[in-house]
């Protein structure tokens, strides 16, 4: 019982271990990262700035796209998804080219609007939809003036959604951690079930050791059909709208997902 015991526990430690993921982060002390913050609005002080920094460009680095956030007070009063998209034209943001993959976050102080903007694998992998939960996610938080939390889940979620194919849907069941753990926890369970079973030899006598087969058999059975009940429900639609903005191209040609919004 002892060596079953221990069997256990390192399988349930590998369970664990495997349904956990594990994210190796660099220093940033030894790392020159790129300028994904542009906080022309003055919403951060220079530790969140920094710290902010440097957290989209790790989650940007290990999903190859460059995860921005720009907030202006909007002094020429322009539309905001036009002022993303003059952004990217302007900066040419991309992970390893000009006007490449990446995803913006636009904050118009001026008119409270946030828009978000997938550009390039961004587009495919954050379509309108998935940028729609990100700003469901963290309007709440633009709107009580939590920028900092704000802009952290915004980069969060991005490289979530960034790791999961296109057409599935992100809030499945089987991307949760705790499932994952779970379907772990039960496999190792059913192994050491299979160990301890056949830990204890093999048992040769069954049913059959006693039976006499020319005496035993069904003497009788009977099917007996009762009665079927059908109701009817009627199915209610959802009456909750979803984002607009809905993406668009840039003067520069350049297509991208949307998703618009107030705060």
């Amino acid at each position: 019982m002892k060596r079953v015991g221990l069997i256990l526990a390192i399988l349930f430690f590998f369970a664990a271990f495997l349904a956990v993921p594990v994210e190796i982060k660099a220093e940033a002390a030894t790392t020159e990262w790129k300028s994904l913050i542009y906080d022309e609005a003055g919403l951060l002080n220079q530790t969140e700035y920094d710290e902010l920094n440097t957290m989209a460009n790790q989650y940007g680095s290990e999903r190859e796209t460059d995860i921005i956030i720009f907030t202006s007070n909007n002094p020429d009063n322009m539309d905001v998804m036009k002022m993303t998209q003059d952004f990217y034209d302007d900066h040419g943001p991309g992970y390893d080219r000009s006007h490449g993959n990446a995803v913006i976050l636009t904050l118009d102080m001026r008119n409270r609007e946030i828009y978000l903007a997938g550009f390039y694998k961004a587009e495919r992998y954050l379509d309108n939809d998935r940028l729609d939960k990100i700003r469901d996610e963290i309007s709440p938080y633009l709107t009580s003036g939590n920028y900092e939390p704000a802009f952290q889940k915004y980069i969060l979620s991005a490289h979530r959604y960034l790791g999961i194919r296109p057409g599935v849907n992100p809030d499945s069941i089987f991307y949760s951690i705790a499932f994952q753990l779970v379907v772990s926890l039960v496999l190792a369970g059913i192994i050491v079930g299979k160990m301890v079973s056949n830990s204890g030899g093999r048992v040769t006598v069954n049913r059959q050791t006693y039976e006499d087969a020319s005496t035993s058999g069904i003497l009788a059975h009977r099917d007996q059909y009762l009665h079927t009940t059908t109701t009817k429900r009627k199915i209610e639609k959802s009456s909750s709208s979803s984002g607009s903005g809905g993406g668009g191209t840039t003067s520069g040609g350049h297509s991208h997902s949307g998703s618009r919004g107030s705060f």
